[in-house]
């Protein structure tokens, strides 16, 4: 995520602030221009916003703040005055909530909000879900968030465009509990969601395309019975001992459909990664660079045509600082990952599909 600067003041701004902590400027996060702006209301015409700007523009946009804002401040996207959906881009997307009359669920929904518009903005960079739906349709997948109940476990998966995600997952010490049972080193909310969203593209860029075969042939035979095949990673306790040669996570060793969605994560891990180390201006010693000149990282959606081996010559390095910084402070690694030859062939896969500007099924929905 990159690093945003008050459009009054010129003060750096984190995605998730509200509020500009040196001029107090109200902050909305733009989706139609991707951007955290400061901004205030419009003169004469209550509950609408303007961006907040020394430079006036001629008939310039007018925005709402999200209802998710005005009614719980739980979200920081506005929404075009235009818009008739009182919901931003993000939040449209989610159609179960869970009971916010609980306490306690106010803050886990926060948690896997702010999640998701994270996701969404890494989303909408690579041009893969739309800014501005029209008529307050929303795109992409359709999220819904659940609490167990007595007899009930909500189980986090993709099915048929539907993502659901089991709110125990935004607890810190229930996820570190679920992580350490179930040998994955990491499971975060935004994993969890960039990982269920792979699923979701998965059937709009694979299935029924030509790229299927192509898939297959990287991935596997993704026909082979999915529960079976689940049921047999648990029952062996995991993933083979050389799954390190082939895959980028042991989870990716249960079924095809697994190896992709957890391959495409990583790629979303890695524009993400390089486009925060970009907005700051990090600059890498590159392995293999006999001069052991620096190079600046380089932000991944800055560039018309983006080569996979540039982004992966700045992103091991990258990923190797990062580790190395965590263990500094005591902490494990923030990136537990080595990536093999094969993983990063499929990664490529992944990187071409996106960038391919090929097939896409159309998702816009109504809320």
């Amino acid at each position: 995520m990159r690093l945003f600067r008050c459009d009054h003041c010129g003060h750096p701004l984190f995605f998730e602030n509200v509020r500009c902590l040196k001029c107090g400027s109200t902050l909305g996060f733009l989706p139609d221009r991707l951007a955290l702006c400061a901004i205030e209301p419009v003169p004469g015409n209550e509950g609408l916003w303007q961006r907040k700007t020394q430079r006036r523009e001629i008939e310039a946009p007018q925005y709402r703040q999200c209802h998710n804002h005005i009614e719980h401040q739980a979200c920081n996207f506005a929404v075009r005055g235009t818009d008739p959906n009182p919901l931003c881009v993000s939040c449209r997307q989610t159609r179960i909530l869970p009971d916010l009359s609980l306490p306690e669920n106010h803050g886990r929904w926060y948690r896997i909000e702010a999640a998701k518009r994270r996701l969404f903005y890494t989303l909408a960079k690579l041009g893969l879900t739309s800014v501005d739906p029209p008529g307050g349709q929303r795109d992409g997948a359709v999220f819904q968030f659940l609490a167990d109940l007595p007899g009930q476990h909500v189980i986090t998966g993709h099915s048929d465009g539907v993502i659901t995600l089991n709110i125990a997952e935004a607890d810190d010490t229930e996820r570190v509990r679920r992580r350490v049972a179930l040998h994955e080193p990491y499971r975060t909310l935004l994993g969890h969601l960039r990982h269920e969203s792979g699923h979701y593209y998965w059937d709009r860029l694979i299935w029924g395309t030509a790229r299927l075969e192509d898939f297959r042939r990287m991935f596997g035979d993704e026909t082979a019975d999915y529960s079976r095949a689940l049921d047999t990673y648990y029952a062996l306790g995991g993933a083979p001992r050389d799954w390190q040669n082939h895959y980028v996570s042991a989870y990716a060793t249960a079924h095809p459909w697994e190896d992709w969605a957890e391959t495409w994560m990583h790629y979303l891990h890695m524009v993400d990664l390089l486009e925060t180390a970009a907005s700051y201006g990090t600059r890498l010693v590159v392995p293999g660079n006999d001069n052991q000149e620096t190079e600046e990282v380089k932000n991944p959606f800055d560039c018309e045509s983006v080569d996979f081996d540039d982004l992966v010559a700045q992103w091991i390095p990258l990923t190797l600082l990062l580790n190395s910084l965590n263990r500094s402070l005591g902490q494990d690694d923030a990136y537990p990952f080595a990536v093999a030859s094969n993983a990063l062939d499929k990664l490529r896969f992944v990187h071409n599909v996106i960038h391919s500007r090929g097939e896409r099924k159309p998702s816009l929905s109504r809320t």
